[in-house]
């Protein structure tokens, strides 16, 4: 399967079916894809509108936690059960636009595969209350001058990366926000590309604005040193995947294994 499309929810009913229709006029014709939905722990028909529409729709699955867990472990879980080489996510509040994701995805498929990659979004009008926009533009200025991750938006929930990209990373709460740190930690590729985003039009948000803020300084700490103790060996002893065999290399793999008394 080409793409997973993880979306972590909790208590957004309202905001399932016009958002599964979005994808799927997105992607329909284009990917070989699923719709991985979720559930943190709900407490109102999430699970139950993703069902409802599972009976015509077989590419949506249904993923629950038996309580909530947070967006993080919610990300991990839909990325766990994925099927697809790619790994699109979204908020499930609507915000993000489906449109941008075959965008995101053609730049993927045409990029080399290492270093490996990561889309970030980046939303650069972004629709939400002055205090958010606040809120993110000092936690972003404080997290790219300590983790010189050189991302101007992580907080935009649209993402796009390899599936085995993302369980090589080191996971912990609140990941979800650096994984641009990460990813970079592992030698890989982040580029950002500015995308849609949204007013909210249905249900209200998780989570508080201060609430994010103090435990994203908190979390920072901990990032900063994982990336200070970051380690990248260079295995030797065989020729890279890309390089001829040399003749030697040749004439000793055709020799017979000396057997073993």
């Amino acid at each position: 399967m080409d793409l997973s499309v993880v979306i972590p929810v909790k208590n957004e009913s309202g905001n399932i079916a016009p958002l599964v229709a979005e994808i799927t006029a997105a992607l329909d014709h284009l990917a070989d894809y699923e719709i991985v939905y979720v559930d943190d722990g709900s407490n109102d028909a999430t699970a139950d509108e993703i069902r409802r529409l599972q009976e015509s729709l077989p590419r949506l699955r249904l993923i629950r936690h038996a309580e909530s867990r947070g967006q993080s472990a919610a990300i991990r879980s839909g990325v766990q059960a994925a099927r697809g080489v790619w790994i699109a996510t979204l908020d499930g509040d609507g915000q993000n636009d489906p449109a941008d994701i075959p965008m995101l995805l053609k730049i993927a498929q045409q990029s080399p595969a290492d270093p490996p990659l990561l889309i970030a979004g980046q939303r650069t009008r972004r629709r939400d209350s002055w205090s958010k926009r606040r809120a993110s533009q000092l936690a972003n200025a404080v997290r790219r001058r300590l983790l010189h991750d050189d991302t101007p938006d992580t907080g935009c929930g649209l993402k796009l990366f390899r599936r085995a990209l993302f369980l090589d990373l080191p996971y912990f709460d609140h990941m979800h926000r650096f994984l641009p740190a990460l990813v970079l930690r592992e030698g890989g590729d982040v580029r950002s590309v500015a995308v849609n985003h949204r007013p909210r039009q249905r249900g209200t948000s998780n989570y508080g604005v201060f609430d994010r803020l103090w435990v994203g300084i908190v979390d920072l700490l901990g990032v900063l040193w994982l990336c200070r103790r970051a380690t990248r060996p260079q295995p030797v002893g065989e020729p890279p995947l890309d390089e001829p065999a040399t003749d030697a290399s040749r004439n000793a793999a055709s020799q017979p294994a000396e057997p073993v008394s």
